[in-house]
């Protein structure tokens, strides 16, 4: 007997700068990057993962987040998984730290409800908290995929046996980052391996109360409470040591008046913080340059917060 045939599927995800400094492995905030996904039937007996602009291109599926997301999210409804082909297009480079897995293991979740007939939760929902808790399961840190189904900047905290409290906290309206980053990338796993085992006591006790300051910055767009609240004293310097320029880059962008700057998620890229567009743009620009010389090429951009989370789309052109 055939199984029931899948329902449409199509989704739109934001990317996320996480951390920003204090909030290490559970401050995620969204940015106007999206990654779009189609789902479709396909003849065949694997998975296909293709550019929506042109389905000759394919993605490898060997450890594909999204493929794994979509099948754990139908095991899930309590369906079979079967192979499905994915027409996929992404603003968001790959490991950059701007949260390109979270946003695939997002996506993978989303189109597998939609696809067993369910529509994407509310954002406040327990149900939606459970699809991060199956994030957390797929990606091993919940900031970047909870912030991805959530939207806007969430506080996605472990609380045992897998399961995740997730915390909206508000955004200032005047709130505007400027990011930049290489043509080199940095692999998650690199980043964490950079880590210092264990820190003094002394320097554990900071980093809540830089981030007490730094979520009132956030709330109010208030300048100097984020350029106290952004700094960091666990992971940013020893990750900084594997982006050639970046410190450097950083102190550019404070110097072009972004309220603070620090490394996005696990690097490479960077991000500063400012509560004018203008502002943005300079401290952009000016990290661009400062890691361009290191680099084949840069890219800069000026991005508003993504204050929606994990959407349902029409049908993808291409």
């Amino acid at each position: 007997m055939e199984p029931a045939p899948l329902s449409p599927a199509r989704v739109r995800v934001p990317a996320s700068t996480s951390n920003l400094g204090p909030g290490f492995d559970f401050l995620g905030l969204c940015l106007e990057l999206f990654l779009e996904v189609r789902r479709e039937d396909v003849d065949g007996t694997t998975h296909e993962v293709v550019r929506a602009e042109d389905e000759a291109a394919h993605w490898p599926l060997e450890n594909n987040l999204l493929c794994r997301a979509f099948d754990t999210s139908l095991r899930t409804a309590g369906l079979a998984p079967r192979p499905s082909r994915f027409k996929v297009r992404s603003e968001i480079p790959l490991g950059r730290g701007l949260g390109s897995s979270g946003a695939a293991v997002a996506a993978g979740l989303c189109l597998g409800l939609q696809a067993a007939g369910h529509d994407i939760p509310q954002a406040d929902s327990r149900e939606l908290t459970c699809l991060a808790e199956l994030g957390l399961a797929l990606e091993g840190h919940p900031d970047n995929s909870s912030a991805s189904l959530v939207g806007g900047c969430t506080l996605a905290v472990p609380v045992g046996a897998g399961r995740l409290r997730i915390v909206r906290q508000p955004l200032a309206q005047n709130l505007i980052f400027g990011v930049a980053w290489t043509s080199e990338q940095l692999a998650t796993d690199a980043a964490r391996a950079a880590l210092p085992g264990e820190v003094p006591f002394a320097v554990a006790v900071e980093n809540p109360r830089r981030l007490a300051l730094l979520l009132e910055g956030l709330r109010l767009g208030q300048d100097d409470l984020i350029a106290l609240g952004i700094e960091d004293r666990l992971h940013v310097e020893a990750r900084l040591a594997l982006i050639p320029g970046g410190r450097a880059a950083l102190d550019a962008a404070r110097e072009a008046g972004a309220a603070g700057a620090t490394v996005s998620g696990s690097g490479s890229a960077l991000v500063a913080v400012a509560t004018d567009a203008e502002v943005a743009r300079h401290a952009a620009a000016a990290m661009a340059e400062e890691l361009g010389h290191h680099a084949d090429w840069t890219t800069e951009r000026v991005l508003k917060p993504a204050r929606e989370g994990a959407t349902p789309v029409g049908d993808l052109k291409g």
